[in-house]
């Protein structure tokens, strides 16, 4: 299984032609970005890629923005998820992955958006992954897993930071729950939280060394539950951003780092580690052959 690492958009506050060649300067294979928002931006988006060779994995956020629409009902939000999926078809995005649901809505309201939603992906023919995020129907481990009980080949995204600060500790402490979700993850998201924050400071730190361990044992979870499922190919988004994520200065608002700088960080780290874990497995596959 080879690990394929993207750049995320959200952050970037440069070009989209700096944003690709930063992204193929540091090795990554894709770019992850909202749909753009004109027909001539969009059609310049995707000859970009095209020409250096990357993929996209579409952002989508349903019935608003990182946070959804408090009123917005199940409908609304499919229709958004539909609206941008068949917007994007023309680019040809390797996946979607969506922000979906809403934290407020009950079991039964959040299996109904979800089962609809695989229906639209696959008629659009546009795989779709859901995002472990808060203010969405993922917002806890044990949410996610009891809707997972009822849609077994629904997609997950796992950006384990999110469960970090609403359940106030790290989550390889609920290691059942990590091994359930892990089952269906298709994508990670590749941002190390903490008990109190959904993004610490800097992932290198030794302060928070604790937290980048545990985020690398869940994502293992995640590698080998894909191996056994054959993925020949896994993904992972550098994703420290900014919006209250970033830490600052009191009074100056002066960043504590760069995002750039985190996300390559990340990157480099976990092809690391990634190699690490995969050799080990190699050598286990090449005894057998």
């Amino acid at each position: 299984m080879e690990l394929l690492l993207c750049k995320t958009l959200w952050g970037h506050t440069g070009s989209l032609d700096e944003a690709v060649h930063a992204a193929l300067a540091a090795g990554f294979a894709g770019i992850e970005a909202p749909l753009p928002a004109g027909s001539v931006e969009l059609e310049r988006f995707g000859g970009l890629l095209d020409a250096h060779g990357l993929m996209w994995i579409q952002e989508i956020c349903t019935a608003g923005s990182y946070v959804p629409n408090r009123h917005a009902g199940v409908s609304e939000h499919l229709q958004d998820l539909e609206s941008q999926l068949y917007r994007a078809r023309d680019v040809g995005a390797r996946f979607a992955n969506v922000l979906g649901g809403c934290d407020a809505w009950d079991i039964e309201r959040s299996v109904r958006f979800f089962a609809e939603a695989q229906e639209i992906s696959a008629r659009l023919g546009v795989i779709c992954s859901f995002e472990t995020h808060r203010g969405r129907s993922f917002f806890t481990p044990w949410n996610t897993v009891k809707i997972l009980d009822r849609l077994p080949e629904l997609k997950v995204t796992c950006d384990f930071s999110h469960w970090t600060v609403v359940c106030e500790r790290l989550m390889d402490s609920e290691w059942e729950a990590i091994l359930r979700v892990a089952q269906q993850a298709h994508h990670i998201h590749g941002r190390v939280g903490y008990d109190q924050g959904p993004q610490v400071p800097h992932p290198g730190a030794p302060e928070y060394a604790e937290a980048l361990v545990s985020h690398q044992r869940c994502w293992e979870a995640v590698w080998a539950a894909q191996h056994q499922r054959g993925y020949t190919h896994t993904t992972m988004t550098p994703e420290f951003g900014p919006d209250g994520y970033l830490h600052t200065l009191p009074f100056t608002g002066a960043p504590v780092a760069d995002l750039w700088t985190l996300n390559r960080w990340i990157a480099t780290t976990e092809a690391a580690h990634f190699a690490r874990y995969s050799r080990p497995t190699a050598a286990i596959q090449a005894g057998r052959g």
